[in-house]
């Protein structure tokens, strides 16, 4: 499932796109890149996800990948989810339950860690 990302996460960005959190990090730097999107469209698929899943960030300079480490339901006034923990980490935020008409009352939230790149051989 390929997604496009843009900066910001209010509701006409969420239309047409998922967005970064603004205040949270990019891609391969330390910190936590959180993105969100609407669990009927972009992020329809997150309701498969399991432990272990890859998920592959490209930019216009490279490609990072992440692995799943964990997934929780919260609040949407848990904003700790977002907080960097010293690691290069991806999270992404939808509405939660998945089938639920109207505004859903909490988030599902996918934590990922970015993946050691591979030490060249010589």
């Amino acid at each position: 499932m390929g997604v496009a990302v843009v900066n910001g996460a209010d509701d006409a960005t969420l239309r047409t796109a998922a967005g970064r959190i603004p205040g949270t990090g990019l891609a391969g730097q330390p910190g936590t890149i959180g993105i969100a999107a609407h669990r009927d469209t972009f992020f329809r698929g997150l309701r498969h996800v399991a432990i272990g899943d890859r998920i592959l960030i490209e930019t216009a300079d490279r490609d990072f990948e992440y692995r799943v480490v964990s997934t929780t339901i919260v609040k949407p006034e848990d904003t700790w989810v977002l907080r960097s923990r010293g690691d290069e980490a991806l999270v992404l935020v939808t509405r939660y339950p998945f089938v639920y008409l109207g505004h859903a009352p909490q988030r599902f939230v996918v934590r990922a860690v970015r993946t050691p790149v591979p030490v060249a051989q010589s």
